[in-house]
């Protein structure tokens, strides 16, 4: 029995798996990705609220968003999704209104009623991001932790310093 080999690959070695095949709907985002599309979501529902006057459709775009730009970010870009919801209604209610308030001081006048106007709704939508983000398997990072188990010792060479300072003065 002869042993045939394939160009270019050595004999008895196994094939790669096959690629599994991807849905044609399926998108993923990058977190810098996302951040933008929630900005742009933002900045698009505020012009719209300042346009017609209803007031709920920039607060319940912001949150739907928040919803799926989170399912639809990589696992990766999640710590960046998570604390960026109200960075990006903050700067897409600026942008907004920079373009359709008539002055600087209205402008500002609005920015802050339209952030304390939205203030539950921006808890909703961090909120919501937060909780998709750890159903997807996202866990911070406890940078804080070795601090809290070596509190003792922490407070020991504070006391010590700081007795050294009082002695020197």
């Amino acid at each position: 029995m002869t042993q045939t080999r394939a160009p270019g690959r050595k004999a008895g070695t196994p094939k790669p798996p096959p690629r599994q095949p991807t849905r044609s709907g399926s998108i993923r985002l990058t977190g810098r990705g996302a951040v933008v599309a929630l900005f742009a979501a933002c900045f698009l529902g505020l012009l719209v609220t300042a346009w017609t006057g209803w007031g709920d459709v920039a607060d319940v775009m912001f949150v739907m968003t928040c919803g799926v730009v989170t399912c639809y970010t990589r696992p990766s870009g999640l710590r960046v999704v998570v604390v960026s919801p109200p960075l990006a209604f903050f700067a897409g209610s600026l942008l907004a209104e920079a373009l359709t308030a008539p002055g600087a001081f209205l402008a500002a006048e609005r920015i802050l009623v339209t952030l304390g106007s939205s203030a539950p709704w921006l808890f909703t939508g961090t909120g919501l991001t937060i909780a998709i983000a750890l159903g997807r398997g996202y866990r911070p990072e406890m940078s804080a932790m070795p601090l809290v188990r070596n509190l003792p010792e922490v407070l020991r060479d504070v006391r010590a310093r700081a007795d050294r300072w009082v002695r020197r003065g």
